[in-house]
């Protein structure tokens, strides 16, 4: 995997470019720096890698935009050894934003030919996050709870399943709407029974699909 200065120097432009789009959390600006952007795609469309724009990754899915990335990573407010939900693995890249936050990370991915990809860059690139394959409606009950939860693809509906598996105190980010947008939500888990939720504008997601995981 090669890094080379002209990367490095296109990832400091890129962050330059979030912060002054509102993304100030030090530590999530310092993990979009470090990480090679360009590696989660295929090498035809390096030049793409560092503009703030979403990008397809194949099988319908993209690996999201940087200021996306920065602002769902920025509201989850991640402290070392966090133990982070991620639905939808896609590339891996928000999930390795994660990783160089400090968070303990669980991804569910329901694309086989995605899950797969992903997991062999995972490894190559030495990042330690826990890949599955499966539902991500369904979440992972048997490594709940969760002290935050994300999700990176448009979901019509805030699905119970995982509002079960957050614990006490903790928070969901996650875009919901239809397929003209969605809006961005933070949920917080106030008790047992309670949820506090509040909104943070529009975005576009790919959708979040129901039901099964997919070869």
């Amino acid at each position: 995997m090669t890094d080379t200065f002209k990367h490095k120097g296109m990832r400091k432009r890129l962050v330059e470019e979030i912060k002054a789009k509102g993304i100030t959390d030090e530590a999530v600006l310092k993990a979009i720096g470090k990480i090679p952007r360009h590696v989660f795609m295929d090498s035809s469309f390096e030049n793409f890698a560092y503009q703030d724009v979403p990008f397809p990754i194949g099988s319908g899915q993209t690996i999201s935009q940087p200021y996306t990335v920065g602002f769902q990573s920025q509201l989850l407010k991640i402290k070392k050894g966090d133990k982070v939900l991620e639905v939808g693995t896609g590339s891996g890249y928000q999930a390795i934003v994660l990783v160089e936050l400090g968070a303990k990370v669980f991804s569910i991915e329901r694309q086989r030919a995605l899950f797969d990809r992903t997991r062999k860059l995972m490894t190559e690139l030495g990042y330690m996050a826990k890949l599955f394959y499966g539902d991500g409606y369904k979440g992972l009950p048997s490594y709940a709870p969760f002290d935050k939860v994300i999700v990176t693809a448009g979901a019509p509906e805030i699905p119970k399943e995982l509002l079960k598996q957050l614990k006490v105190g903790g928070v969901m980010i996650i875009p919901v709407g239809g397929d003209q947008g969605q809006v961005m939500h933070s949920i917080t888990r106030i008790s047992e029974t309670d949820f506090e939720q509040k909104t943070h504008g529009d975005f576009a997601f790919v959708p979040m699909l129901k039901n099964k995981a997919r070869d």
